[in-house]
């Protein structure tokens, strides 16, 4: 199992980011959830086998949000507890 905490950067509030990536997520076999942060930026947590969750970042690099995404950041977390399924966080 592998757990990656990502921030996006960019015009990424209000164009949808945390619905596209929710269904993306859909086509995984990953868990995790994803919200809006105050400071503009979007938060994604992603666990899984780590050849789901490199396939599901990889499907969000190429996928529509592109466009929308100046900077990436991501690092590897301690799995949270109770973490199942995957949800946006409002």
């Amino acid at each position: 199992m592998k757990t990656i905490q990502v921030h996006y950067e960019g015009h990424v509030q209000g164009v949808g980011f945390r619905y596209l990536v929710k269904n993306l997520a859909r086509e995984y076999d990953v868990s995790g959830s994803v919200k809006n942060l105050p400071d503009g930026r979007v938060e994604l947590v992603a666990s899984g086998d780590a050849s789901e969750v490199k396939g599901f970042l990889e499907g969000i690099r190429t996928s529509s949000l592109k466009g929308h995404i100046t900077l990436e950041s991501s690092s590897e977390i301690p799995l949270p507890a109770g973490l199942r399924g995957f949800h946006i966080v409002s």
